[in-house]
């Protein structure tokens, strides 16, 4: 009994502190990841007051956390819009994977952790936030503009490249063979065409299969489903977080809004135990030694990832401001950069990797916003001092455009 009194305080102390610390940086319009990154530094190993009782049931949260994030992100998209990315917009995200994922790569192998740990950061350097990114353009009212179907094209890429990089990395950090880890990629590839091909033909047949008018019963359905298969797509070593994408991805229209709707709370709350367990597992003591690399790798990624937009909204006939405005609107790192570094540091392949990603993370979630907001007006004032004065403003649409229906064309 005294064990589980402990248990219910310490896990609700959790619960409490991310309610206020959520309403903090609501308060103050910016993301509240690095505030439950910090909140996980202080309360873990090496921290103010460690936590005992509760970390077995925060570890499982953190699990789920990981799997509605990427359920989440599958919800936001159709099939038909992935294929339709993939064969309009690939240009642009093979320049943000060469520009983004080398980097991280490289400063990796400088630091001498050698080729796993390379490609772990590679990953952790390559992909934006995408909650982050959505929620700033809302913020700073770019819905409408030019270059967000640019930016949305590349953070849907990037999303969709997660299918074939996470498995790559799972096989990697179990250790396995060519043979195994081939055969492990080759399984997740033919999952996720399988269920592209699936949902594309008979994406109206599953949602109507899961579909239910009443809300208990279709979060009830919805939830188990992605469980199951996120449980089942780990048992073959694919990634559970894959798993939970493709059902996303597979339903569409009235079921996937819906659950949106539903799951929605359950994402947020889960999501920000996992970010906490990841600060949890984090000694504060070992981010000073790596402060630096990490604070060169984000200086050096955030320009890469202005470039990144600057160049994919010229190629899509954006004018300067808008590709300045692409650019900047990249730069936040987040959910997806803790996802991939979690699964290294669960793995053991580096002890400073863990530290290096938090402090990274850190620093750019917090940058993002103001690079968004920021990198247009001086990007223009420095160009203008070399080539005259900056271009005349251009006219903000009166409405959203088709954006603001993404699922109209199912």
């Amino acid at each position: 009994m005294h064990s589980s009194a402990v248990f219910l305080i310490e896990f609700g102390a959790i619960i409490l502190a991310l309610g206020l610390l959520g309403r903090l940086a609501g308060r103050f319009r910016f993301s509240p990841i690095p505030l439950y990154l910090l909140a996980g530094l202080a309360f873990g190993q090496g921290g103010l007051l460690p936590l005992d009782s509760s970390g077995e049931f925060v570890a499982i949260g953190a699990e789920i956390g990981v799997i509605l994030l990427l359920l989440m992100l599958g919800l936001e998209y159709t099939a038909s819009d992935l294929v339709s990315n993939l064969r309009t917009q690939y240009p642009a995200g093979l320049v943000d994977a060469a520009l983004n994922a080398v980097p991280g790569a490289v400063a990796a192998l400088l630091l001498g952790w050698g080729p796993v740990a390379a490609v772990v950061l590679a990953g952790v350097t390559w992909v934006s936030s995408s909650g982050v990114i959505a929620k700033v353009l809302g913020d700073l009212g770019r819905l409408g503009n030019r270059e967000t179907p640019v930016i949305l094209s590349i953070l849907v890429l990037e999303d969709l490249s997660m299918a074939v990089y996470l498995p790559i990395i799972t096989a990697l950090l179990a250790g396995t063979g060519l043979a195994s880890g081939s055969v492990t990629l080759a399984v997740a590839l033919g999952a996720a065409g399988l269920v592209l091909v699936a949902a594309v033909r008979f994406g109206r047949h599953i949602s109507r299969f899961v579909s239910s008018d009443d809300p208990e019963k279709l979060l009830l359905v919805v939830l188990g489903l992605t469980l199951l298969i996120a449980g089942l797509a780990q048992e073959l070593q694919v990634s559970a977080a894959v798993g939970a994408f493709l059902v996303g991805i597979a339903l569409s229209g009235e079921v996937a809004e819906g659950a949106h709707n539903l799951l929605a709370p359950l994402r947020d709350l889960f999501a920000a135990v996992f970010f906490v367990f990841f600060g949890l597992h984090t000694d504060p003591s070992s981010i000073p030694p790596v402060l630096l690399p990490a604070l060169a790798l984000a200086v050096v990624t955030a320009l890469t990832k202005i470039a990144t937009g600057y160049l994919a909204a010229r190629r899509a006939g954006v004018s300067a401001r808008g590709r300045w405005r692409a650019g900047g609107a990249l730069v936040a790192r987040g959910e997806f950069s803790i996802v991939i570094a979690g699964l290294a540091v669960t793995a053991g392949v580096e002890p400073s990797l863990g530290p290096l990603a938090t402090a990274y993370v850190l620093i750019l979630v917090v940058v993002g916003p103001l690079t968004a907001r920021w990198t247009e007006p001086v990007a223009l004032r420095l160009t203008s001092r070399l080539s005259g004065p900056a271009p005349a403003a251009e006219p903000r649409p009166a409405t959203v455009p088709v954006l603001a229906e993404p699922n109209e064309s199912d």
